[in-house]
């Protein structure tokens, strides 16, 4: 029987106490089974999908880091890290972790889809709709996948190919609100797109002169209308677009929050709560607080913008 304080015996309390979903309890015995031996990468493993869990994730890109240094054939471990770098914004360090993942096991469809992110991200568009028909040859039921490459082709123009995802998407996940939304914008800038223009008659307008019948006497907006899809199609798409866009903003300022903030937060209040810290320790917390605030504000920055741009479109979609 194991002792009481072995490796084995702390893991398997760790495991235990992440089935219970008590992270905190769970890292604590991964970091004393780390104290007894430091370079099982099965530990780091544990601890970095902990960090995780908790949104330290500096902590998990650094154990994530360390399974590959230990076990550099370790696929997942790679996909882990490039995902994790993806959230904290470091796009460029986490583009060749990924590519090594998907090197060591082609057949990983969540490799794929992470490097789709991280290149629609970079504005790579191509290279991420090709990142994402890999992700669905390998596993043609990642409804996330099809969600997010049914957008690209929607930013593309490519209407078509765009129903056919969102179509694959709801048909593994029905009644998903997003991609009913995607589509039904999709087939009415299809529709538009492929209206023909209205053909001369040949006939005569009527003179100024010429009563109107009732029936065609100008009407005040209708709030219960219908949306045309032929005149309204490039709003709805352009509607579509900003609506993604202000979603991603969204998802980043959050992200800012949990990682960034609240941490600078912790580390500033005890640095004041404990008088005899080093001065430079109170200059490093209040600078990473000042930068911490400094990245939200921008990110909130950026998320106004894409709301006015969502009222803007809606407020020509109503008076067109």
């Amino acid at each position: 029987m194991a002792a009481p304080h072995s490796i084995d015996a702390l893991c398997q309390q760790a495991r235990q106490a992440f089935a219970e979903r008590n992270w905190e309890k769970a890292r604590n015995a991964y970091q004393q089974a780390l104290g007894l031996k430091s370079d099982v990468p099965d530990i780091h493993q544990g601890l970095a999908t902990v960090c995780f869990q908790m949104r330290d994730l500096a902590g998990a890109a650094h154990h994530f880091k360390e399974v590959t240094r230990l076990d550099p054939r370790r696929a997942g471990a790679y996909i882990n890290l490039g995902a994790v770098y993806n959230l904290l914004d470091q796009l460029d360090e986490a583009l060749p972790v990924l590519r090594r993942g998907i090197q060591l096991d082609s057949h990983r469809a969540e490799g794929y889809y992470n490097l789709g992110l991280v290149y629609r991200r970079k504005g790579q568009t191509d290279l991420a709709i090709q990142a994402y028909r890999e992700a669905i040859r390998v596993n043609p039921s990642m409804s996330d996948a099809h969600y997010n490459l049914a957008n690209l082709y929607l930013e593309k123009q490519q209407f078509r190919q765009a129903i056919v995802h969102y179509k694959e998407a709801l048909e593994l996940r029905p009644s998903w609100e997003k991609a009913e939304r995607g589509l039904a914008q999709t087939e009415a800038a299809l529709a538009a797109s492929e209206s023909p223009a209205a053909p001369e008659t040949g006939l005569p307008g009527p003179s100024a002169n010429t009563p109107v019948p009732d029936s065609l006497q100008p009407q005040g907006l209708d709030p219960d209308r219908m949306v045309d899809p032929n005149v309204h199609g490039v709003l709805l798409t352009n509607l579509h677009k900003a609506t993604i866009e202000s979603e991603t903003h969204g998802r980043q300022f959050l992200e800012i929050l949990e990682s960034e903030i609240e941490p600078a937060i912790k580390e500033l209040s005890s640095c004041l709560l404990y008088p005899d810290s080093p001065v430079s320790e109170l200059d490093q917390c209040v600078q990473k607080f000042e930068s911490a605030i400094q990245n939200m504000r921008t990110a909130q920055r950026s998320l106004q913008n894409s709301i006015e741009k969502i009222r803007t479109i809606g407020d020509r979609l109503l008076k067109a």
